[in-house]
């Protein structure tokens, strides 16, 4: 007995005592361990849209070199060669085409109308600069002679530059696309919601869904100029009203329907669990109707937004409101031998401007969907 309370003692004595948390293995208090910051800036890459530049960064971290040239000249040298064979065919397509105002222009011709837009915008800066300076000095005159004299500053009436008509364009149709969005959305969310509100809706979204603008714009100025008067009050004109109001009608429709798709395809299950815990209409849409049908909101919005945008120029030659589209219709009337080149500055200035608009809408997707703005 006393051997084999002996023995226990040993065999307790032999095991190992726990071993106690080293103070070198515990993380520091209040310290959290940060995403190496290559892999955050190729997150950020990612979410604006910018992937070439993704290689590069993996590059410079030495990561699998062969790996990352096969993909630098995937997202970069191909588009390059493409774009330059682009240049190559156009150059010498617009050297076999003759039109009442001479040859095609060709990139060259096209770069140069660029550069005369752009000097002629800085001259016209220069002149609306020199105006308002005469403007103060006079005022400052009048006041010395006067001092109950009110000053007044006259606005520049100059003509608008190639650059003011694009940012009336930007304007314009993103005056349109907000309008649109504020009437989309929520009817897109009562359709999705209720089986009946979609079926009322259903028959009239398909018929105005494909009306072309050039039928909207007729109705939508007759209706601006029976209701809206201008005066020298106006905080809008009416060219401006009727192209907004055309993008609106015309861009409304991608958004509705493809809120209404994403509202009704929710998982019945979340929708129950509103149901159960008794939450109100605008706390079950707000925290679980929106945040679940968010992704194909934003294509929806995209898709308005480029509609908008193609939609805006056909409005602006028609209702001559000061932007790219009457840009392009003056240039069209003008029929100068700079008239095409100018036109084709138009062109690549309309498709350039797409291309960011779309780029930022899908920046903002991926912010506002779950899980794909982590950096």
């Amino acid at each position: 007995m006393n051997d084999m309370t002996a023995t226990s003692k040993n065999v307790v004595a032999a095991e190992p005592a726990p071993d106690k948390p080293s103070r070198k293995t515990l993380p520091e208090h209040g310290k959290v361990e940060r995403t190496p910051f290559s892999i955050r800036l190729t997150r950020m890459l990612g979410l604006l849209g910018i992937n070439f530049l993704i290689p590069v960064v993996k590059l410079a971290t030495g990561e699998s070199p062969r790996a990352q040239f096969k993909e630098l000249w995937m997202t970069l040298g191909v588009p390059l060669v493409a774009v330059f064979v682009f240049l190559i065919l156009w150059s010498w397509g617009a050297s076999q085409v003759e039109t009442s105002l001479g040859q095609i222009p060709g990139p060259p011709q096209v770069w140069d109308e660029f550069q005369g837009l752009m000097a002629e915008h800085a001259a016209e800066r220069e002149k609306a600069d020199a105006f308002y300076e005469r403007q103060i000095a006079r005022n400052e005159q009048r006041l010395a002679i006067d001092p109950t004299y009110e000053a007044k500053t006259r606005p520049y009436t100059g003509k608008p530059t190639y650059l003011d008509q694009i940012v009336t364009s930007l304007y314009t149709v993103f005056a349109g696309f907000l309008l649109a969005t504020i009437i989309a959305v929520p009817l897109g969310i009562l359709c999705g919601l209720s089986r009946t509100i979609n079926s009322a809706l259903s028959l009239l979204i398909q018929i105005f869904k494909p009306v072309s603008p050039l039928a909207w714009l007729p109705i939508v100025t007759m209706v601006v100029s029976a209701l809206y008067v201008t005066s020298d009050d106006s905080w809008f004109d009416k060219s401006f009203l009727n192209s907004a109001l055309t993008v609106m009608l015309c861009s409304l429709w991608p958004t509705l329907i493809n809120t209404a798709v994403g509202v009704s395809s929710i998982d019945k299950d979340l929708t129950n669990v509103g149901r159960v815990l008794n939450l109100g209409f605008t706390t079950q849409v707000t925290k679980i109707v929106l945040p679940c049908s968010l992704p194909l909101i934003f294509t929806g919005l995209r898709l308005s937004l480029g509609v908008g945008w193609m939609v805006l120029i056909a409005a602006e030659m028609l209702a001559q409101n000061p932007g790219l589209g009457k840009f392009v219709w003056d240039e069209f009337q003008n029929g100068s031998s700079q008239s095409l080149a100018r036109i084709m500055v138009a062109v690549f200035t309309i498709g350039i401007i797409g291309f960011l608009l779309d780029r930022i809408m899908l920046t903002l997707q991926k912010i506002f969907s779950f899980g794909e703005a982590r950096l």
